[in-house]
C-alpha cells in the first residue's frame, strides 16, 4: 500500500502541472497585450507631447523674432537724434510699450566702446559700461542679437535684444530689455497632469526661465543629453524633438523628457513629467491586469487543487484495489505452491505414519496376550510408544513448516536474516527435490546485513523461484544452488539450476503476468510475476540469465537494512 507521502507528492505535482498549463497562456496574454498597449499608448502620448513642445517652441521663437523685428524697425525709421536724447528715447519707449503691452522694459543707446550713451526706463543705469558683458561682445559680431537671460546691473533676470546701427561713420547699438515675466509666462504654463512642466535651458546648462515647481534639475545630465552632438552641437535638428527618460537622483522616480532646440541651437525648450503621471491610463490598466492575473491565478490554483485531490483520491482508491488484488494473487500463488509441495510432504509424512501404525499394531498384539504384563512385554511396549512419539514429533515439524508457509500473508515490514529464510525454504523443499531427483545446495555469505521485508512475501519469493527450478529439472534431475552475498549496499540472492534453460525471447517475457512455459494445466503464469512485484515493492531488482541447455540463474538484489554482522559464522556449502 502506498503511503501518504506519495499521494501528497502526487497532489503537489498535479497541482503544479495543471496550474502551469493554465497560468502560462494567461501570463503570456497579459504580457503580450500589456506590452502592445504600452507601446501604442506611449507612442500616442509622446507624439502629443512632441507636438505640444514644438508648438510652444514656435510661440517662444515667434515672440523673440517679433521683439527683435520691432526693435530693428524702430532703429531704421526713427531719427538717430531721438536715440541720443533721453526724453525723446522715453517717448519711443512709451510708444513701444503701448503697442506691445509692456514687453519692452527699457531702451538704450550704446557706443562701440560699450558705454551707455542714453537710457529710457525704470532703472538708474547712468553711463553703464557694457564692454565686458557677454551680450555686448555677441552684438558686435552680428546685426541682431538676442542674449541669454542674466541679472546684469539691475539685479533682476532679463535678456537683451540689440540692433547694430551706423551714424556718421560710427557704429552704435540700440538695445532693449525684454520683460522676463512676460517671456516666462510663455513657458511656465506649458504642461499637463500634476507634474508636467516646461523650462528653457541654454547650451551651457543654465536655466533661461523659472520652472513652475522649481525642481532641483539635473542640469549637467540634460545639457550632456541634449547637446551630445559633435563639438557640443544639438543631438537632434530643430524640427525633431528629442525624447528620453531619466531617473530623478533624489526621489528615484522615472522622469520623461521631451526637448527641442531653437535659437540656432543655443536654447532648448524642455518638457518634464513623471512617467506615472504622463501615462496614467497605462498604470491603471497595468494594475487592473495584475489584479485580473492574481485573481485568475488564485482561481486556477484552487481549481487545480480541487481537481488534483479528486484525481489523487481516485488513484488512491485504485491503488487500494490493486493492492488487495495483489494480496489475493499472492495468496493464490501461495496455495499453488502449497499444492506443488503436497506430493513431497505427503511422501515425507507417509513414512512416520507407517512406522506409527506398525508400532501400534505390535502393541495391540502384546496386549492380546494373556501374559502381557511380563517385564519383556512392558519393555517392548515402552519402546513402541517412544517410537510412536518420535514419529509424531517428526510429523508435527513437517506440518508446522507447511502451515508456517501457508498462513495468511503478513505485509508488515521487518528486518530479516535472509540466510535463515533461504535455509528454511530449502529445507521445506527438500522432499519434493528428492522426489524429482534434484540436489539442493546452499552457499550463504558470511556476516550479511539484514533486509527489510514481509516474512511471508519473502518466503513466497524464494519458494516460487525454487519451485520453478524444480519444475525445470523435473524430467532429468540436476542441481539447485541457493547463494547469498553482499554487493555494495545490497544483499544479493541467486537461484541457479541446471535445467533445460530458456532462449532470450522467452526470458524477456517471463515476468509478464499469465506468461508460462509449462504445459497446459500445470502453471498459472503468476509465480514470476508475483516475484517481480514483491522485489519492486521492496525497492530491489530482479534479473535472469538463461540459455538453452545451460540452466537458468535468477538474481535478486535487495537493499540492506543494517550493518553486516561481523561475528556471524560462515555457512559453508551443504547438501540440503
Amino acid at each position: 500500500m502506498s503511503d501518504g507521502h506519495y499521494y501528497q507528492s502526487l497532489t503537489r505535482v498535479l497541482v503544479a502541472w495543471m496550474a502551469a498549463v493554465a497560468l502560462a497562456p494567461l501570463l503570456v496574454c497579459a504580457l503580450v497585450l500589456g506590452n502592445q498597449f504600452h507601446t501604442a499608448y506611449r507612442a500616442k502620448v509622446v507624439a502629443h507631447l512632441e507636438e505640444l513642445v514644438l508648438k510652444h517652441k514656435q510661440q517662444v521663437g515667434a515672440f523673440l523674432r517679433e521683439s527683435a523685428a520691432e526693435l530693428r524697425v524702430l532703429a531704421e525709421i526713427a531719427p538717430f537724434d531721438d536715440f541720443t536724447d533721453d526724453r525723446r528715447l522715453a517717448l519711443l519707449l512709451a510708444t513701444m510699450q503701448h503697442e506691445h503691452g509692456g514687453v519692452f522694459v527699457d531702451l538704450g543707446l550704446v557706443d562701440a566702446a560699450g558705454v551707455l550713451l542714453s537710457y529710457a526706463g525704470p532703472f538708474r543705469l547712468g553711463r553703464a559700461d557694457y564692454a565686458e558683458a557677454p551680450w555686448f561682445r555677441a552684438a558686435r559680431k552680428g546685426d541682431l542679437t538676442v542674449s541669454d537671460v542674466f541679472l546684469g546691473l539691475r539685479g533682476l533676470p532679463h535678456f537683451v535684444v540689440a540692433v547694430r546701427v551706423a551714424h556718421d561713420g560710427r557704429e552704435y547699438l540700440v538695445r532693449a530689455a525684454i520683460d522676463f515675466a512676460a517671456f516666462n509666462r510663455l513657458v511656465e504654463n506649458i504642461g499637463q497632469g500634476a507634474t508636467g512642466q516646461a523650462f528653457i535651458l541654454n547650451s551651457r546648462g543654465e536655466l533661461q526661465t523659472t520652472p513652475k515647481r522649481a525642481p532641483k534639475l539635473d542640469a549637467p545630465f540634460l545639457r550632456a543629453k541634449i547637446w551630445s552632438g559633435p563639438g557640443g552641437t544639438p543631438a537632434q535638428a530643430e524640427d525633431q524633438p528629442l525624447v528620453f527618460t531619466h531617473e530623478d537622483p533624489e526621489t528615484g522616480r522615472q522622469l520623461l523628457y521631451v526637448a527641442s532646440v531653437f535659437k540656432d541651437g543655443d536654447w532648448a525648450l524642455v518638457y518634464q513629467q513623471d512617467e506615472a503621471d504622463a501615462f496614467p491610463a497605462f498604470y491603471r490598466t497595468r494594475l487592473l491586469a495584475i489584479a485580473i492575473v492574481v485573481l485568475g491565478g488564485i482561481g486556477i490554483l484552487v481549481a487545480s487543487w480541487v481537481l488534483a485531490r479528486r484525481m489523487v483520491s481516485r488513484v488512491a482508491a485504485a491503488d487500494a484495489e490493486r493492492d488487495l488484488l495483489n494480496d489475493q494473487v499472492i495468496e493464490a500463488g501461495k496455495l499453488a505452491s502449497v499444492g506443488e509441495l503436497a506430493a513431497g510432504i505427503a511422501h515425507e509424512i507417509n513414512n512416520p505414519v507407517a512406522i506409527m501404525m506398525e508400532e501400534a499394531g505390535w502393541v495391540s498384539d502384546i496386549l492380546a496376550d494373556d501374559d502381557y504384563g511380563t517385564p519383556a512385554n512392558m519393555t517392548e511396549m515402552r519402546r513402541a510408544l517412544d517410537q510412536i512419539r518420535q514419529q509424531g514429533v517428526r510429523c508435527k515439524e513437517i506440518t508446522h513448516k507447511l502451515l508456517s508457509f501457508a498462513r495468511k500473508t503478513d505485509e508488515r515490514i521487518k528486518e530479516l536474516d535472509l540466510n535463515e529464510l533461504v535455509a528454511e525454504m530449502a529445507e521445506l523443499s527438500e522432499k519434493r527435490a528428492r522426489y524429482v531427483n534434484v540436489r539442493i545446495a546452499t552457499d550463504l555469505g558470511e556476516g550479511l546485513p539484514h533486509v527489510a521485508g514481509s516474512p511471508s512475501e519473502l518466503q513466497q519469493l524464494v519458494l516460487n523461484l525454487v519451485n520453478n527450478a524444480l519444475d525445470a529439472m523435473e524430467r532429468n534431475g540436476g542441481d539447485l544452488i541457493l547463494a547469498t552475498r553482499l554487493a555494495g549496499d545490497r544483499v544479493v540472492l541467486s537461484v541457479r539450476d541446471t535445467g533445460h534453460g530458456m532462449p532470450k525471447a522467452v526470458a524477456a517475457r517471463i515476468f509478464e503476468p499469465f506468461f508460462t512455459t509449462k504445459a497446459v494445466g500445470k502453471g498459472t503464469g503468476l509465480g514470476l510475476s508475483i516475484c517481480y512485484g514483491i522485489v519492486k515493492k521492496l525497492g530491489g531488482e530482479i534479473s535472469v540469465e538463461s540459455a538453452p541447455e545451460q540452466g537458468t540463474t535468477f538474481r535478486i538484489a535487495l537493499p540492506a537494512a543494517g550493518k553486516p554482522e561481523g561475528d556471524a559464522p560462515s555457512a559453508p556449502p551443504q547438501q540440503a
